[in-house]
């Protein structure tokens, strides 16, 4: 299975770490991951918007690693955001965390399902 990020010329380019578009050939299983968000297994949420972005990226983790996949199966994730004033420290954890690996992306401002969460990822992964 062949996987290539694209960046058409005549469209607008990616302006940090990531494809426009993620094109995937060949036989393949597809794992459409539901929204993940910042409650660990014990079910605690922590405090701090970096460390629910880490680990909401953590469940994201999880469910490849139950799928046996990995991180750079994702093709395409969505990010809903709480408020905008998240958005720069929510680039920086996601590049941290995905580092050469751009699958296509959005990112939505949105109210959380609860309170207590700032955001909530949603994948899909091809394998």
């Amino acid at each position: 299975m062949q996987h290539t990020g694209i960046n058409a010329e005549d469209g607008p380019p990616p302006s940090g770490g990531y494809s426009q578009a993620y094109l995937t050939e060949g036989p393949h299983r597809i794992l459409h991951i539901s929204g993940q968000v910042p409650v660990d297994s014990d079910g605690s949420v922590p405090d701090s918007f970096e460390d629910q972005a880490r680990l909401a990226w953590k469940n994201i983790e999880r469910q490849l690693h139950a799928a046996n996949m990995r991180m750079k199966n994702i093709v395409k994730h969505t990010t809903y955001l709480s408020s905008r004033e998240y958005r720069v420290v929510n680039s920086r954890v996601r590049q941290e965390i995905l580092g050469d690996i751009s699958p296509a992306l959005t990112v939505i401002i949105a109210e959380i399902y609860d309170e207590a969460w700032l955001l909530e990822i949603e994948a899909v992964a091809i394998d």
